[in-house]
């Protein structure tokens, strides 16, 4: 049994949202400046410039890339044979995300559903964070983070379709979805699919769809060209960076999916903005 401190963890998430706060991950940098030199509306292609001008005034000013520093989204994969010494691993990740939070100055946006008070002085700042738990073989934490703004997270949908929708009700629902969220989750966007498994599985699936390097192959070639049929799908609309118009509405799709029940297909659509904040990290 390897034994890991809850120390180590706390500063190991704190680290993560300071460093994911002000530099955008590569994979992303590396989808906007494909989408710059391929885009063919000269508006649109000013926009991206705009963007891609803004990640590099994050990066070497340390500021945020967007005011929406978003809620903590963590998908922790725990070894079996770990122990956390210490404290709770839980509470070790919503520490960790509180120091970040604060240290970085990053806005805190956890709020009382229905009176809308803040939960910082309360709950905690930017607390809790949204965390998914899974138990895998090995000695190892491995933790992937996300901060999830607001407007692209109001404009998700999940829908348990009947079976025989199959892939073309799947096609028709994801445009239909990027076509009503518009510029609302500021494009180019990556849009993640979650197929199969149960209502809520779905809608984890396509959370966590989103934490794959921006254009990377899926692992399945049925599902690899399904996203290929959809992102040139979802690019036709002519939505464009911050939906000023043009050719690049998506810079990926990415699908999950999960064996389901013989009487439904669940699908659900969510989707990232432009500032795909994301880290992965192993303890």
């Amino acid at each position: 049994m390897r034994e890991i401190a809850y120390d180590d963890i706390v500063n190991a998430v704190k680290n993560m949202i300071l460093v994911t706060a002000t530099n955008l991950p590569e994979d992303t940098l590396e989808a906007l400046q494909e989408a710059y030199d391929n885009e063919k509306s000269p508006v649109a292609k000013e926009v991206i410039a705009q963007l891609l001008e803004n990640a590099k005034i994050a990066k070497d000013e340390k500021r945020p890339l967007c005011q929406d520093t978003g809620l903590a989204v963590f998908f922790v994969k725990v070894g079996a044979d770990v122990k956390v010494v210490g404290g709770l691993l839980k509470d070790a990740i919503n520490e960790g995300t509180e120091k970040g939070y604060t240290e970085g100055y990053l806005r805190a946006s956890t709020c009382e559903p229905f009176s809308r008070a803040n939960l910082k002085d309360t709950v905690g700042y930017n607390l809790p964070a949204i965390i998914h738990f899974d138990i895998v073989e090995g000695d190892k934490i491995e933790i992937e983070y996300a901060a999830k703004g607001g407007g692209s997270e109001n404009v998700s949908r999940a829908r348990v379709f009947p079976p025989a929708a199959g892939k073309e009700g799947i096609i028709e629902f994801v445009k239909e979805c990027v076509s009503d969220a518009g510029g609302n989750p500021c494009p180019p966007i990556t849009v993640g699919v979650g197929i199969g498994g149960t209502f809520e599985k779905a809608a984890i699936s396509s959370k966590h769809a989103l934490f794959r390097d921006v254009g990377t192959k899926n692992p399945d070639p049925e599902m690899d060209e399904l996203e290929q049929i959809i992102l040139e799908e979802v690019n036709k609309l002519g939505i464009g960076a911050m939906g000023m118009g043009g050719t690049k509405t998506a810079l990926a799709v990415h699908i999950e999916s999960n064996p389901c029940h013989i009487a439904s297909l669940p699908v659900s659509v969510n989707i990232q903005c432009h500032s795909s904040r994301h880290a992965h990290i192993t303890i």
